[in-house]
């Protein structure tokens, strides 16, 4: 072939510039063997493209030119099916295209990008407020559980387990400051390690916030059952709160945040009242019912039964956090700048309350009443101020914890929208109600399933109490095993907030102490929570890899060759082909910069060993370059991946959230199933403004 042919075949193929000077060189160039040279030597120093006798270009092209445009890449593999075609595992073949974005492409990326700022809706108050009705309630049910345990050392136990926040919050600003995204830390995990791994990440946080739901809502009902006689079961006024709350969320999101914000305004002035009214009496009375439960605490004990009285009560007082990890899953919806304050006032308030509050039970009330497991707060108001305090803490027991209720669906909405638009379940999830903007789906599907959990427990209280512990231990140790994949896997990640690596190893170090605790006081914990687990990861496994579980049915159908012939069964494998080829249709796409072949295929064989799909485009931004080898490698690529259509597509534009927004809309793919590599220190916007998965360093 001539070297004009050369030049013709060399533009039809990648669509670059005619130049002489610029061509594809797939032959690596030859070194001196001598290893004492410096200089290093290539075949040819001339100016013009080397013949074909000279490079392996001509490799790619004759393989090109032999197969049919539109028929699937066979290989020489054998198939594993014996009877049945295994036409379906083979894509096409690849297009090299260019793209300029339309106006109104544009106008439309222009309009998303701008509606990312305007869902920052939740400000300081509102967004704490959200997460602190879960962890400022939690002193309601969490008093009279480490009382039993802990005795007369319960605020001791109280504080040092509140002091332990010290530890996570700088790990969780930094995460935060790097993903500012919501659905943490299952988004964290997606972003720094596999797809399996944040799944697993993404059934704790489930299970966190069902039994937030189910555990506030149960423990709403019984204190009010501890104050009146209700004309029902407990169980049934519980799944009234469950009913209610779910009609409370699908008003919208700012709707339900105005609540929250509402309840806890109410919950601060009532214990306020409270503190004040038990100081006072404190104050009157002195400090005899101090002292006297203090000796009865301490009569005949040993320092290291004492210790492990203290220990087992920061265990069992970890339940009074419950909330704080709420916090992150909706980081997307805070105004910027407000998230560390958020952080902040859920860790003070709770340090104070908790311990605060059970200092004055302890000094006000005798040890047996406390330890009876009564309404512990309402049996104080009652002492310090009459019943006129009793019956306001009463209601505000019961809203506050209803409003728990709240908190767990709020954020487990936010879950279910990231894991749709991950593929991990169906886009029905993200179905809204055109008024409220409610996703009804999501609330009713995930109301049901706490409800099946509260049902599958026997509705025992005890035991949800028990495992809401092990899995908040679980989902907070989340947080410090993200932030150490998050230093290894992207270091070059910009982000504002750093911390210590000793406070990530102390989190990691106090997570796995307090969970083998809370596994010595009640080792039934450690099996309810296994079982939840093994379920919700089954069924996450099932819908993440739906086309495999296909190929294992048709291998079974494949095994009985006398379905085939049968009239009823025989178009059960055109039936499942059809079925495959249309889950593995669905586009993915990858944001590259270099054409850099070994990192292309790492990127490659991410899609591959994480998402199910057969359609897979390079995209390249550029403003009148390509890297010279871009098109060349995109063709040795998808010759490589016979599974897969390797595409390229070169954009003209300036790669920024706007274009990539428009690019989106251009070829109907969500950003979150478009990948790209990290950015650096020096990278201009946040990751947050592009909405795509960081898969590679």
């Amino acid at each position: 072939m001539q070297s004009s042919d050369f030049e013709k075949e060399r533009i039809a193929s990648g669509g670059l510039k005619s130049s002489r000077t610029e061509w594809i060189a797939i032959e690596p160039p030859h070194f001196s063997r001598n290893p004492h040279s410096s200089v290093r030597m290539n075949h040819s120093d001339s100016l013009y493209p080397p013949s074909f006798h000279q490079s392996q270009y001509d490799i790619v092209l004759r393989r090109q030119r032999a197969h049919q445009e539109g028929k699937p890449k066979f290989t020489g593999v054998p198939s594993r099916f014996l009877n049945l075609t295994n036409d379906f595992e083979f894509a096409g073949w690849g297009s090299i295209s260019h793209l300029k974005l339309a106006p109104e492409d544009i106008s439309r990326g222009e309009l998303e990008h701008n509606s990312f700022r305007e869902q920052q809706v939740l400000g300081q108050f509102t967004a704490s407020a959200l997460a602190a009705n879960d962890i400022l309630g939690g002193v309601f049910y969490t008093l009279p559980s480490v009382v039993a345990v802990a005795g007369v050392y319960s605020p001791i136990s109280l504080f040092v387990a509140a002091l332990t926040l010290f530890l996570w919050r700088p790990i969780m600003e930094e995460l935060a400051s790097a993903f500012p995204i919501s659905g943490a830390p299952y988004s964290y995990l997606l972003n720094v390690s596999t797809k399996s791994v944040a799944l697993l990440g993404a059934a704790l946080l489930l299970l966190d916030f069902a039994a937030t739901v189910v555990v506030s809502a149960a423990a709403a009902t019984s204190y009010l059952a501890g104050e009146i006689l209700l004309p029902f079961p407990v169980y049934v006024g519980v799944v009234l709160v469950l009913v209610l709350f779910t009609f409370v969320s699908l008003s919208g999101l700012r709707e339900s945040a105005r609540i929250a914000a509402g309840i806890l305004a109410m919950h601060i002035v009532v214990i306020t009242m409270l503190i004040v009214a038990s100081a006072i009496a404190l104050g009157r009375g002195g400090s005899a019912q101090l002292s006297s439960n203090w000796s009865d605490g301490n009569t005949g004990m040993p320092s290291a039964a004492i210790a492990r009285q203290i220990f087992n009560g920061v265990c069992i007082g970890m339940l009074g956090l419950t909330g704080f990890e709420c916090a992150p899953a909706y980081t997307a919806k805070m105004k910027q700048n407000c998230y560390p304050k958020v952080l902040r006032n859920l860790h003070l308030s709770t340090l104070v309350l908790n311990s605060g509050v059970m200092l004055l039970v302890v000094a006000l009330l005798p040890i047996e009443v406390v330890e009876s497991g009564e309404n512990i707060l309402s049996l104080l108001a009652q002492k310090v101020a009459g019943r006129w305090l009793r019956i306001v803490v009463v209601v505000d027991a019961v809203v506050v914890l209803c409003a728990g209720v709240l908190t767990g669906i709020f954020s487990a909405c936010e879950l279910f929208a990231e894991l749709a638009y991950d593929r991990v379940i169906p886009r029905a999830f993200l179905a809204t109600l055109p008024v409220t903007g409610a996703p009804y789906v999501t609330v009713i599907s995930f109301i049901a399933f706490s409800a099946l959990i509260y049902g599958s427990t026997g509705a025992n209280l005890i035991v949800l109490s028990q495992m809401f512990s092990m899995v908040w231990l679980a989902v907070m140790g989340l947080f410090p095993v993200s932030l150490v994949l998050l230093r290894f896997s992207r270091p070059r990640l910009p982000r504002v907030s750093r911390c210590s690596l000793l406070l990530v190893v102390g989190a990691i170090i106090v997570t796995l102490a307090i969970t083998g605790g809370n596994v010595a006081i009640g080792p039934s914990i450690a099996g309810w929570f296994a079982l939840y687990i093994i379920v919700i990861l089954v069924l996450f496994s099932f819908s993440q890899n739906k086309v495999t579980m296909l190929r294992w049915v048709y291998w079974a159908y494949d095994q009985l060759p006398w379905l085939h012939r049968q009239q009823l069964t025989k178009g059960w494998g055109l039936g499942l082909i059809h079925l495959m080829r249309s889950l593995r249709r669905r586009e993915v796409c990858l944001l590259v910069k270099t054409d850099e072949i070994n990192h292309l295929f790492n990127m490659i064989l991410y899609v591959r060993y994480n998402e199910e799909t057969s359609c897979l485009k390079l995209v390249h931004f550029h403003q009148g370059d390509i890297p010279s080898e871009m098109v060349a490698n995109a063709k040795i690529l998808d010759e490589a991946f016979p599974e897969i259509t390797v595409g390229l597509m070169l954009v003209e534009g300036q790669f920024e959230p706007k274009n990539l927004a428009a690019l989106a809309h251009h070829l109907k793919i969500p950003r979150s199933l478009m990948f790209m590599s990290s950015p650096g220190p020096n990278f201009q916007y946040r990751v947050a403004e592009f909405g795509t998965r960081i898969i590679s360093i």
